[in-house]
């Protein structure tokens, strides 16, 4: 990338686009040109597209990775070199739309206890008790416990907006006899590097603990436990637009998926066999 890329890190800073996107179009503007080998600025759409078939042809990515790389490079042609170019020529791949499997909050409860380290269980029980990204725990500040008003603020969560979401009783006295013990300064979780958060991956490490610990089978990864913490409330009678609230989504349609998930709105609804006449009672069927 070169001089290319301190341009395009400028343009991101000055956008203010989130730490975890920049480093992410950075990676896959540098995949980008490594594979052709050329300066970014001599690539055409021609090779764009070239890219997009390889991604999906021969590295079989996940339209995930396929669609970062998708928004780096419109990024980077569009914002950066400025190119006139059509942007709908670069397309990105439609999201599947998968349920999670939701844990029962008996498995929710016995991935919590199994962890023995007071910070680690702190950890999982603020993920579950606010519904909170792996990204947003991680930058948890100590001021950010507000148990006069038993609230938790979350701040420049995804979307770089802030919001509020409720303090539990159980988490805040989990989190002062962790605060007793560890004595978190600025970062309600730091990490082994002075001054620096935990970062996603250790969370991530910290998950995958709890669940060989509570011998949970299946996959378990810190996003599904806010699932959880949605699919759970919305089975308690929680509204959906306060749902929508606590987990910071810009669209009702994101916090709609739980409704496919929550086994009130499934067990509640019957099918409609079960309300078929009694095939005893039901007259005969006539011509």
């Amino acid at each position: 990338m070169g001089q290319f890329q301190d341009r395009m890190d400028a343009d991101m800073e000055i956008r203010g686009l989130a730490l975890n996107t920049q480093k992410a179009y950075r990676r896959a503007m540098r995949k980008f040109v490594q594979h052709f080998m050329r300066p970014p600025d001599q690539l055409t759409l021609k090779d764009i597209r070239q890219y997009q078939l390889y991604l999906t042809r021969e590295r079989k990515v996940g339209w995930g990775v396929f669609n970062i790389a998708a928004a780096a490079i419109k990024f980077f042609y569009r914002v950066t070199l400025k190119k006139d170019w059509k942007i709908e020529d670069i397309p990105y791949q439609r999201k599947p739309r998968k349920l999670p499997e939701i844990l029962s909050s008996e498995k929710v409860m016995a991935l919590i206890t199994s962890l023995r380290n007071l910070k680690h269980r702190a950890i999982l029980m603020a993920i579950y008790a606010g519904g909170l990204r792996a990204s947003e725990v991680t930058h948890l500040k100590v001021s950010d416990i507000d148990s006069q008003r038993m609230v938790l603020r979350i701040d420049q969560g995804k979307g770089r907006k802030d919001r509020y979401v409720m303090l539990s009783p159980k988490l805040l006295e989990v989190l002062r006899e962790y605060w007793k013990a560890e004595r978190p300064e600025t970062w309600l979780f730091p990490g082994l590097i002075p001054g620096k958060p935990l970062d996603r991956s250790s969370i991530a490490r910290i998950v995958d603990c709890a669940k060989k610990a509570a011998g949970i089978t299946g996959r378990v990864y810190p996003h599904l436990i806010r699932h959880c913490f949605a699919t759970h409330l919305l089975e308690q009678g929680a509204n959906l637009l306060v749902i929508q609230k606590l987990l910071g989504h810009r669209s009702l349609r994101s916090t709609e998926i739980y409704t496919h998930v929550a086994k009130n709105y499934l067990q509640e609804t019957p099918s409609p066999l079960d309300i078929l006449p009694d095939p005893k009672k039901a007259p005969p069927v006539t011509e």
